[in-house]
């Protein structure tokens, strides 16, 4: 009896050190996305500077400048959601969550997690599919003649975002699992 008493306690510990080393692997990623898209937040100020520069100074306008704004704003929006779940920045509505003791507040997010996010992470990546591989398929570019040619490009962050706020999601999961079965700390 002891012996296998011993050997559930290694393997609960091989999981949980797994599952530590996953979440930290996950949280360091989103924490390099979250940085670069905090990079293209500055870029896209500097892309709008030089298109208002150009359009009111000099009577220039740039349809691929333009254009650029949308695609550095989704990557900026796509890039940084992971950070965000990873930060507990996304919206909640906290009239009774404030409430709860750590414990319930993990079995609730751990909840959210299960029912809401993966699920809808994985809809949104299913329903996005087709679309986004047609326009590979394609090579769609703008419609417009001086445009960006890399719309596919675009289109791709439709599956990147779902893919990238799940991934996150799974780590908030295993944390809030930790805390909601007996860990007092998420790490």
């Amino acid at each position: 009896m002891k012996q296998r008493g011993a050997r559930d306690r290694t393997h609960s510990c091989v999981v949980l050190c797994c599952d530590l080393r996953l979440v930290a692997v996950i949280d360091n990623a989103s924490e390099t996305l979250g940085r670069a898209a905090a990079w293209l937040s500055f870029v896209l100020v500097l892309v709008v500077g030089v298109i208002v520069v150009l359009r009111y100074g000099f009577q220039l306008g740039s349809i691929a400048l333009q254009e650029s704004v949308m695609y550095i704003n989704g990557a900026l929006f796509v890039l940084g959601a992971g950070y965000t779940l990873k930060a507990q920045g996304h919206v909640r509505v906290d009239v009774f969550y404030s409430r709860f003791s750590l414990r319930d507040r993990a079995i609730v997010d751990s909840l959210g997690a299960l029912l809401f996010l993966l699920p809808a992470s994985f809809f949104i990546a299913w329903i996005s599919w087709d679309y986004v591989s047609v326009a590979w398929r394609i090579r769609e570019g703008s419609p417009e003649a001086s445009g960006l040619p890399f719309v596919y490009l675009l289109k791709t962050l439709l599956v990147v975002l779902p893919v990238l706020l799940a991934v996150q999601g799974v780590s908030e999961l295993i944390k809030s699992l930790r805390i909601a079965f007996g860990s007092s700390s998420p790490h």
